[in-house]
């Protein structure tokens, strides 16, 4: 397998982790994406990803790109650890604190988002950081009271292993905090935080621990 990522992105991110829950090998492409007016925009990489975002997971004569597709592709072809309950409901949970974060929260603050804020609607950085901690501790924020409010939710975000929703918490929080947003009032989201990155294969996929961290 072949793992087209950028150390800080989010998307990238949770996928790292799912393939070494999974304790799969890949190689690590590096897709820098500041470097060079952004090595997503290339030609080159545009044959692999026409959307020009990462990551994209290449597996023989699979190419599959968006986050969530790649993670639930692993879970169904490599299926231990699962990712998913094993009942609807379940499943139903998951996918809905997973996406929350994944369609709700995140593509509000991506970098393509807070690059067209500064560069081409010339908002400042501290107004462009204040658009970050209002989107990003709103999101979070109501994932905290998903969490508080059901008896589902045990050490991670549904029972006692890890699932999608963990995997899209982790990297939502890591950022969250580089940009200094306010996570106080979110016991839960702290709590699973930190009990995920106690477990190896999210310590591994940490940013900082990638070949292309600056």
């Amino acid at each position: 397998m072949q793992l087209y990522s950028y150390f800080r992105s989010s998307a990238a991110y949770r996928v790292r982790i799912a393939l070494n829950l999974k304790g799969l090998s890949y190689e690590y492409l590096p897709v820098h994406m500041l470097k060079d007016g952004g090595q997503q925009l290339t030609p080159e990489y545009r044959k692999v990803n026409p959307t020009a975002l990462v990551p994209t997971l290449v597996d023989g004569d699979a190419v599959i790109g968006q986050s969530l597709a790649i993670i639930e592709y692993l879970d169904e072809t490599h299926p231990e650890p699962p990712l998913l309950p094993a009942d609807a409901l379940g499943r139903a949970r998951v996918r809905d604190l997973a996406l929350g974060i994944a369609c709700d929260t995140h593509p509000l603050n991506n970098l393509r988002v807070l690059k067209y804020l500064k560069h081409t609607l010339g908002v400042d950085e501290d107004a462009k950081n204040a658009w970050y901690r209002h989107w990003v501790q709103q999101g979070l924020g109501a994932l905290e009271a998903q969490l508080a409010a059901s008896s589902a939710t045990g050490r991670f975000c549904h029972g006692d292993t890890p699932t999608i929703a963990d995997l899209c918490l982790v990297p939502q929080v890591f950022n969250a905090q580089r940009f200094g947003c306010d996570l106080s009032a979110m016991p839960n989201v702290l709590r699973i935080d930190a009990a995920c990155r106690e477990l190896p294969a999210f310590d591994a996929a940490a940013p900082g621990k990638q070949p292309d961290a600056e």
